[in-house]
């Protein structure tokens, strides 16, 4: 999906704050994740993982917290769905994220095609991250709402 560089400028400026739901900022994360694996831009890159640390920031305390309660109803569904968020890159892949986050940590410089495969590794985490957040977590059934867990186990 292509991005206006309206879009993105206005991405930038959204406000978000340790108040806003954790639905919508697992949007904007994944948001800015997408604006940042198709950017070049070393300015836009740098703004963007800004803008993704602020939220996840924000997200990182919160993870435990009970769901608030308007929230319930968008994440409850009638079917359990058929492809819940997964984390599931390919053997290459996940090798090349491996080998790039081992390199990092034994200190070696950041190459540019370091920096291309962790920005991969970011987005498909920060993905699965935002997908996994927004995920249903109860379905209806013939005895009551139920957690999903629950009935798939």
């Amino acid at each position: 999906m292509a991005t206006t560089p309206i879009q993105t400028r206005q991405l930038l400026t959204v406000p978000f704050s340790a108040a806003t739901d954790f639905t919508v900022l697992a949007d904007y994360c994944d948001r800015f994740a997408e604006i940042l694996i198709e950017s070049d831009d070393p300015t836009l890159r740098l703004a963007l993982c800004g803008r993704l640390t602020a939220c996840l920031a924000l997200l990182r305390p919160t993870l435990n917290d009970p769901i608030p309660l308007h929230l319930i109803k968008s994440l409850t569904v009638d079917i359990i769905p058929v492809n819940p968020p997964r984390f599931e890159p390919g053997s290459e892949l996940l090798c090349d994220y491996s080998l790039m986050l081992a390199q990092l940590l034994t200190g070696r410089v950041l190459l540019p095609k370091m920096e291309r495969t962790l920005t991969g590794l970011l987005c498909e985490l920060v993905w699965y991250f935002a997908a996994d957040l927004k995920a249903p977590r109860w379905i209806r059934t013939a005895d009551g709402v139920k957690f999903i867990d629950e009935v798939t186990a």
